[in-house]
């Protein structure tokens, strides 16, 4: 069923707040949660409204938090997010690595204990609409083994990058550092398909098409072999060890019905041009590159999928799934 962008927000965000977040939190989680939808991106959109739900009435999320400032020092600061939905934090975040960066060049903010942090492409906009680089980290319950190892222990891990063009949509650079999302395997699972080779790896470290093997035993497969696992480790300390926050394996899964709070980190980074090239010489280099690419045919600026996406549902409205819509409908009067 299609629903238009209004009353989807509203559904989500009733659906928090029922469930125990407060206006704040259930607001800035409905509004990103309805901007992954706007961007072609659902399964990071209302799909995740009663994952959270759940988090919050199990005790995994608390729905009372509101986020801090814990630390600060010119151009960095640390912010607790409390073991809420983080949303409301990554706001806090943008806002103060934006502050921080004009003034100083460049502007850093960590999150501890926090959860499940959505699209990093979408938090990365507003740094991006205020002419400086974004780039974000993130970390996660573990998913991928050290290079060598047969244990889940690095995250997924993901890391955006956004940066601002003269008069056109910003460039974003946003992925994970698995061959395939989790959720991807857990479709397959529900629908009792196999999944191919190069995925997932089995308990022993092994490759499996099994997905419940994947999911409930083994790890994910980094991209680029030992590569992606150097980069798993990198992102993991960037998140945990900058700003005290939990570890891979100390994060029960996202999608576990019971667990502990996740209690993961996350790391916002923003960059002025005016500090170093220079605005203008930043533009003109950042043009230069965009026409070489698409000089060549066939090639597409990453993020340009999602900014089509959203003229076009702009005008045709958002499809959700009727077992979802009636999910969340139920949330919002239970």
């Amino acid at each position: 069923m299609k629903k238009n962008p209004g009353e989807l927000f509203r559904l989500a965000k009733q659906a928090l707040l029922n469930a125990g977040a407060h206006e704040i939190m259930a607001d800035t989680a409905a509004q990103h949660l309805l901007r992954a939808e706007q961007q072609g991106l659902p399964t990071h959109g209302v799909s995740r409204v009663p994952f959270y739900c759940s988090m919050l009435r199990n005790g995994r999320a608390d729905g009372a938090a509101r986020p801090a400032i814990a630390a600060e020092k010119a151009a960095v600061c640390l912010i607790d997010n409390a073991d809420g939905l983080p949303y409301e934090s990554c706001a806090l975040a943008i806002k103060e690595v934006i502050g921080r960066a004009h003034k100083n060049g460049i502007g850093f903010a960590g999150i501890r204990n926090s959860a499940h942090v959505g699209v990093l492409g979408i938090h990365l906009l507003e740094v991006a609409a205020a002419g400086l680089v974004g780039v974000a980290f993130t970390n996660s319950p573990a998913a991928i083994p050290a290079w060598g190892g047969r244990k889940a222990l690095f995250g997924t891990d993901p890391v955006a990058f956004a940066f601002p063009r003269k008069g056109a949509d910003p460039i974003v650079v946003d992925l994970a550092l698995t061959t395939v999302v989790r959720g991807k395997i857990m479709v397959a699972m529900q629908k009792g398909e196999r999944i191919p080779e190069g995925w997932a790896l089995d308990r022993d470290g092994k490759p499996t098409t099994d997905p419940k093997e994947a999911i409930e035993r083994g790890s994910l497969f980094p991209i680029g072999g030992s590569k992606g696992a150097m980069l798993a480790l990198a992102f993991e300390l960037m998140c945990a060890a900058l700003t005290g926050a939990a570890i891979g394996p100390e994060a029960d899964s996202f999608f576990a019905e019971q667990g502990n709070k996740p209690r993961i980190g996350q790391a916002f980074l923003a960059i002025d041009p005016a500090a170093l090239a220079g605005t203008d010489k930043y533009l003109e280099r950042v043009e230069t590159v965009v026409r070489a690419m698409l000089a060549d045919e066939g090639v597409r600026l990453p993020g340009a999928r999602r900014f089509a996406a959203e003229k076009r549902l702009a005008q045709e409205g958002i499809e959700v799934p009727d077992d979802l819509l009636a999910k969340i409908e139920k949330l919002c009067t239970t």
